[in-house]
């Protein structure tokens, strides 16, 4: 390793670099490299505070830019497009060439986007705007999730979890941010999240130096991102197992997605609280989201994957059911272990996914985090379109089966 990688691990609080294996992982029973890990979970909650920032503002631009709701849409969709759809193509090609400065890159492209944003004198320039901050978020994640890996020392479940509740507390903290800071001061204020981005470009180069390091130590198989799948299976039974981890994420993503937007608005109009109380009730759910992030993946760790999957259908269905029936003090109490449940399983659903093809990391991780985030728009869009046909009540009534759809696990074959 040369001086410069070395210097990047000490810094990390790193001693000697580790072992790699196939995949581009370090075996298990090195320990995980926490003080890469802290940092990656650091960039993942301010890349997502910058990329919640965007539809936390839409009022403020629809009213400054005199916008109807089909060009809100379409910034909507140029931000999607290249956050949601880029992902998996970049995963694929970092797979073959993986390239550690482009998490930083990444960060840099949403800088750019934030300035933008800012001093956006037209239309146009919002719909740029929103393109570089996807394009931003979906170099970084299908890399950031490869290098949580490798950091993970064989919990891959713990990694990704402390990955992941960055990227949680990322997204609860934009809106609540835009409100105090964009709101009040207006859209030039948004130039002041540039530090977030500047921040997150400082720690992400760390981490490149670091990775740098580790690959140069790497076989040929590790810098490629060649490998076998994990067990005897057949190429169509690998894509019917993606095929059905994928449902799973769209039964979770989409019931995510109808409390993360439209809770607030279904406990005012069923029992008549407070929009500030509404807010605090989401803020308990949000919480035990980002708590069920948090505990999932080192479950899964000591449990097996299958199992975090099946508990987290088995065990949140009872509560989506009795939710719509439930009064005001039963609906909070339901909210905590639906949250806490139905985040648990996707680090279980991420890593399981990655052990089925260990050479496809970023492939793996850009089409489950590309999938996860369109999932959670589309959902958001189409159950708004459905409360205004139906009312918001029958929304949560009709949700509460979306869980069923996880049953399909039963399909999953086990893996070494």
């Amino acid at each position: 390793m040369g001086a410069g990688a070395s210097d990047a691990g000490a810094s990390l609080g790193l001693q000697g670099p580790p072992v790699i294996v196939s995949g581009g992982e370090a075996p298990k029973g090195t320990g995980p490299a926490l003080a890469v890990l802290m940092g990656l979970s650091l960039s993942h909650l301010l890349n997502d505070l910058i990329q919640s920032l965007l539809p936390a503002i839409y009022p403020l631009l629809k009213q400054s830019f005199h916008l109807d709701f089909g060009q809100i849409g379409l910034i909507t969709l140029a931000f999607q497009a290249t956050a949601s759809l880029l992902q998996p193509a970049v995963g694929l090609y970092t797979d073959r060439r993986p390239l550690p400065f482009s998490l930083a890159v990444g960060m840099v492209l949403s800088l750019a986007g934030l300035g933008l944003l800012a001093a956006a004198p037209t239309y146009g320039a919002l719909v740029a705007a929103a393109a570089l901050v996807g394009l931003g978020s979906a170099i970084f994640h299908p890399e950031a999730s490869r290098v949580a890996r490798l950091a993970s020392g064989g919990r891959y479940g713990l990694a990704q979890s402390v990955f992941q509740v960055g990227g949680n507390a990322g997204t609860a903290l934009g809106p609540l941010l835009a409100a105090f800071v964009v709101v009040p001061h207006g859209q030039s204020s948004v130039a002041w999240f540039g530090l977030a981005a500047l921040t997150g470009i400082a720690v992400l180069s760390v981490v490149g130096r670091w990775y740098a390091g580790r690959l140069a130590t790497a076989p040929r198989v590790a810098r490629t991102g060649s490998g076998a799948a994990a067990g005897p299976l057949s190429r169509t039974r690998i894509v019917v197992t993606i095929a059905i981890l994928l449902a799973l994420i769209f039964s979770k993503f989409f019931y995510t997605a109808s409390f993360a937007s439209y809770y607030t608005f279904y406990l005012i109009h069923r029992f008549g609280v407070p929009v500030a109380q509404s807010q605090l009730y989401l803020f308990v759910f949000l919480g035990s989201v980002a708590l069920g992030t948090l505990l999932g993946g080192p479950i899964g760790d000591r449990f097996g994957r299958k199992p975090v999957i099946w508990g987290s259908i088995l065990g949140v269905l009872p509560f989506t059911l009795a939710l719509p029936h439930a009064d005001l003090v039963w609906t909070v109490a339901f909210s905590v272990p639906i949250g806490l449940i139905l985040a648990s399983a996707l680090p279980a659903i991420l890593v399981y996914a990655q052990d089925l093809l260990p050479g496809r990391i970023g492939l793996v991780s850009g089409l489950f985090y590309g999938f996860a985030f369109g999932m959670g728009g589309l959902g958001a869009a189409l159950l708004g379109e459905l409360a205004d046909r139906v009312g918001i009540e029958q929304v949560f009534a009709m949700c509460a089966y979306l869980p069923v759809i996880g049953f399909l696990a039963v399909m999953l074959p086990r893996l070494r």
